[in-house]
């Protein structure tokens, strides 16, 4: 048990045992200013108005003899006193009288005004033509109560031990119920820090729904998150391993060929100049997707015309490309962001060139640019061998090459639509891929518009479109 437990525990129990403190000397005040105030029970209950009846029956029918006969059975005579006073305030039997009692009796009994008699009292005449007033007090003194079962004194610690056990237990109880979920996560914490990234804490919280238990939930959100960036991670370091090994090795076979043959030196050179740049590709690439890992942009944000960057990559595209296939821009919504305009060239520029690659040749690759619910969506479809329904959501991964590319194409490294997703995420949009009825693969990419007033926006929507290039 850690220390929050006894703090806990120890904090509920004090305050258990304060608030118990402070009723019972509440109790105890009250009682005692009862007793100390002794008024005659008027509101004493039925069973207190039923003893005074028969009191008062029997005193009017049989006088004195008859009422001490009833009051000689001892629940009545003990439990419930009723005095019978005369008009000199002495009681018929020579019992103590209190004299408050006797004054706040007397004054209810006059306030009548010889109208109904007030609960609690009854004036009673007996056969003699004597008459008495009748009335219970709050105690009496002369005889005492016959003693209980228990004494007083023992029933109270009896009563204070089982408060006092009580208090303890559901204090233990508050305390462990609390202080659980806190345990469970120090344990799963320390078991992630110590290379467990399995370490979860909701399943063992059970069916909690409290503010601990969505603590525990985005624990393991936390840990899914750290467990994927790590297997990632070692991926792409075995990626970028066998990825770097290929280049230097083609160099390494060059560098012995052209020591081995002085002959074929230029071949040997402009192979190793080849993979140098290949080389120099796969790095930029990297550093690219690391920058874009780690949350740091390529450039400051500016405003971004999206329509004229699309246009403008789709005329680089058909500039580079071969005139066997090309590159046909349908038509274009305005939209503008605020943005990296780098990042979003490059990330519309790897689709493309994507789309191009695995396209057959004659084949023409569509871009279209639409404005849908406050989405600039770019959508790049090629007519290629299409991709897996189990392949569409991998190929946005690091160094995964999914289908096959032309003959004389080039493989690349798959880290082109990686760079993609991650740089729309960046700007808050989101990337799909799906593939295209009769043929081909469709890329989707949302980018999130700033939101502007209903007439701009109207203006907007009435702006005309891009005409088709081709």
């Amino acid at each position: 048990m850690g220390r929050l437990f006894w703090k806990i525990f120890i904090g509920f129990w004090l305050m258990q045992l304060a608030i118990g403190s402070a009723v019972g000397l509440a109790v105890y005040v009250y009682n005692r200013t009862q007793l100390e105030d002794l008024t005659y029970l008027s509101n004493g209950g039925p069973r207190a108005e039923f003893v005074l009846n028969a009191a008062a029956m029997a005193l009017r029918l049989g006088g004195a003899s008859a009422l001490r006969v009833l009051l000689a059975n001892e629940n009545l005579m003990y439990r419930i006193p009723v005095l019978a006073v005369n008009s000199k305030g002495e009681d018929i039997f020579g019992r103590p009288v209190p004299p408050e009692a006797l004054r706040k009796a007397r004054e209810a009994l006059a306030a009548s005004n010889g109208k109904a008699v007030p609960r609690g009292l009854r004036l009673v005449a007996t056969p003699d033509g004597h008459v008495y007033l009748l009335f219970i007090p709050a105690h009496i003194g002369g005889k005492p109560l016959p003693p209980s079962r228990y004494p007083v004194a023992d029933t109270l610690l009896i009563q204070l031990g089982v408060a006092l056990c009580a208090s303890l237990i559901f204090s233990l109880l508050l305390a462990w119920y609390l202080t659980r979920p806190v345990r469970l996560l120090q344990r799963s914490a320390k078991a992630l820090a110590a290379g467990d990234l399995s370490a979860r804490v909701s399943q063992a919280m059970g069916v909690r729904s409290d503010e601990i238990a969505d603590l525990g939930h985005d624990f393991d959100y936390m840990a899914d998150r750290l467990e994927n960036m790590v297997n990632t991670q070692q991926r792409l370091m075995h990626d970028v391993s066998h990825e770097l090994r290929s280049p230097l090795a083609r160099m390494q076979v060059a560098l012995a060929l052209a020591r081995q043959q002085p002959d074929k030196l230029e071949m040997a050179l402009e192979r190793i100049e080849r993979e140098a740049a290949r080389l120099d590709q796969l790095v930029g690439e990297l550093l690219t997707l690391a920058r874009l890992d780690a949350g740091v942009g390529m450039e400051a944000e500016e405003g971004i015309d999206l329509a004229a960057l699309l246009e403008t990559v789709v005329d680089d595209a058909n500039f580079e490309a071969s005139e066997e296939r090309r590159v046909v821009l349908e038509y274009c919504d305005s939209g503008s962001l605020k943005g990296r305009r780098e990042l979003l060239r490059r990330a519309f520029e790897n689709v493309i060139r994507n789309a191009l690659k695995y396209s057959p040749k004659g084949a023409e690759v569509t871009v279209r640019g639409e404005r849908e619910s406050g989405q600039f969506k770019v959508i790049v479809c090629d007519r290629g061998p299409g991709l897996p329904e189990d392949q569409l959501a991998a190929i946005f991964e690091p160094f995964v090459r999914a289908g096959d590319a032309p003959t004389g194409a080039r493989s690349g490294y798959g880290l082109g639509l990686a760079i993609t997703r991650r740089a729309v995420e960046a700007h808050g949009g989101s990337v799909k891929a799906e593939n295209r009825e009769g043929g081909g693969l469709c890329v989707r990419l949302s980018l999130p518009l700033p939101v502007v007033g209903k007439a701009r926006q109207q203006n907007r929507d009435a702006s005309p479109r891009l005409p088709a290039r081709k």
